[in-house]
């Protein structure tokens, strides 16, 4: 009975009608609208957008079979050197002649190439396996160079053939950066081991691999009619050739993802 009198006494009283009524004021409607725009503009970007991005890596200016590393078969005293660094040298030439119990023996190239580094010294003692010198495999200065990017491999996925790499070279920088493409990507990150394997450096492989295994992307340099013989940001790029051996660092560039990829699974 009571909440029927109640309800009574409502229908009873007159409507409150003179009260104000607070309406939206026009800085409220003015930022509601300006949100609204906001995230329809955003709706389809995400959808119509791209994005572009670069991934960073260190490497090297070198051939495509790259280097090995020469080991002597015998152990003796060096009493000979046939080649100085940066020589060519043919498969079987003789590098140095090391004198043994058993006579003199000549420690010779296995493959030809170029010898960028000659560890054994006139007069050091040498030990079966040891190394004494590094070959870079190549059987012409008219041989085109590439680079060898070692790229994290959590990016590695990312990275296409085709895509265009710029290229920073250290001793060239003022001429901007050297053209490329991407030839090919390594099916597998490579151990310091495996990098030394191909650029017959362990100490440039310690810096490659640095922070755990790596995988190698190889990227052809784009040819022009420069006197490097190679494509550069600026004109004409430096007034001489290029040497192997070269440390480089490059910017490939990945492909362009919409934003709305970023909320797939």
């Amino acid at each position: 009975m009571q909440f029927r009198q109640q309800a009574l006494s409502k229908l009873q009283s007159p409507e409150e009608l003179d009260l104000p009524v607070r309406l939206a004021r026009p800085q409220g409607l003015l930022v509601l609208a300006v949100t609204i725009v906001v995230m329809v503009a955003a709706g389809v970007w995400a959808v119509t957008g791209s994005v572009s991005s670069t991934l960073k890596a260190t490497g090297i200016l070198t051939y495509a079979q790259g280097s090995y590393v020469l080991q002597t078969p015998v152990t003796g005293q060096v009493t000979g050197l046939y080649v100085k660094e940066g020589q060519r040298v043919r498969a079987g030439a003789p590098l140095l002649k090391v004198q043994t119990a058993q006579g003199n023996r000549a420690v010779r190239a296995i493959d030809a190439g170029r010898v960028t580094a000659l560890v054994a010294r006139m007069g050091s003692v040498v030990t079966t396996g040891s190394d004494v010198a590094t070959v870079e495999k190549t059987g012409s200065t008219r041989d085109p160079l590439l680079a060898m990017l070692y790229v994290p491999a959590t990016g590695a996925g990312n990275v296409d053939a085709g895509s265009d790499v710029d290229l920073n070279v250290p001793q060239a920088q003022q001429y901007g950066v050297l053209r490329g493409k991407v030839k090919a990507v390594g099916r597998a990150a490579e151990t310091k081991r495996q990098v030394t394997d191909f650029i017959g450096d362990s100490s440039l492989a310690g810096e490659f691999t640095k922070g755990g295994a790596r995988v190698p992307v190889l990227v052809e340099l784009t040819k022009a009619d420069t006197k490097s013989g190679y494509a550069w940001s600026s004109e004409g790029g430096p007034p001489y050739p290029l040497a192997s051996m070269t440390l480089a660092s490059g910017s490939v560039h990945l492909a362009d993802q919409r934003p709305m990829d970023w909320l797939k699974p």
